[in-house]
């Protein structure tokens, strides 16, 4: 197939474009050593814990990491004909979340017991919640630009109580409207509401050369206020704020 001289000097321009807006190479998974000099202001944790939280208000699906149990300890792997040498092998698996209790900074989660993360867990796995940033602006943006992050911590069950003063079925359902068919008591699935309770945060803000990577102290996750929350803005929302700084 022929292909114009054109159309390559076109892709050619592209590719120079972009390999202008990139990060080096060391610096893609990385901070800069404090010596050196990027071009950006790398935002403080403080900063870095807003927009975290912020990610966590706005989005609503999360990939929940579990281990599966090994197969001399548990029956399930009979009862559902597993394959051998699963144990121990870890599986991340998209789950439904919402923020329905935004002082705490622990996602609400409708646990459904057939589900396969809540069966590792129930057989002692442990379990990370992790989250991406999506733009909102229809613009290009590089997915290795924009910031994710990982909840490591505990499944917790929330109790009538609390419950019935979050509102979580209320607001569970304005976040996934399909939800209603397995609210707890529904006829087809055991659920119930469970919190995943943030003991670690681990947290890459895009290239190393523009924003931070690596742990969020939890007391930086609990101290960001819902006014800090509220007036932050992300890369790529339909009205930009001082984040602009670091892309």
């Amino acid at each position: 197939m022929h292909i114009s001289s054109s159309i390559l000097a076109s892709f050619g321009l592209v590719g120079s474009s972009l390999g202008s807006l990139l990060p080096g190479s060391q610096h893609i998974f990385s901070n800069p050593s404090p010596e050196s000099t990027s071009g950006f202001r790398i935002p403080t944790v403080h900063e870095s814990a807003v927009q975290a939280r912020r990610i966590l208000r706005l989005e609503n699906i999360g990939t929940l990491s579990t281990v599966f149990p090994s197969e001399n300890q548990h029956e399930i792997y009979s009862l559902e004909q597993r394959p051998v040498g699963l144990g121990g092998i870890p599986i991340g698996l998209m789950d439904y979340y919402a923020d329905c209790e935004p002082d705490s900074g622990n996602p609400t989660i409708l646990a459904l017991d057939i589900a396969t993360s809540f069966k590792n867990v129930a057989a002692g796995s442990n379990i990370t919640m992790s989250l991406r940033w999506h733009p909102q602006d229809g613009r290009w943006h590089s997915a290795a630009s924009m910031p994710r992050f990982s909840l490591v911590g505990h499944l917790e069950d929330v109790d009538d109580a609390d419950v019935e003063k979050a509102g979580l079925a209320a607001c569970f359902v304005k976040n996934h409207p399909d939800a209603v068919a397995w609210l707890p008591g529904n006829r087809i699935h055991t659920s119930r509401w469970v919190r995943l309770v943030v003991e670690e945060v681990y947290w890459i803000g895009g290239f190393g050369d523009r924003a931070y990577i690596g742990w969020i102290p939890l007391s930086a996750w609990h101290n960001v206020t819902q006014q800090e929350i509220a007036a932050g803005r992300l890369p790529g929302e339909k009205s930009t704020w001082g984040w602009s700084d670091w892309l």
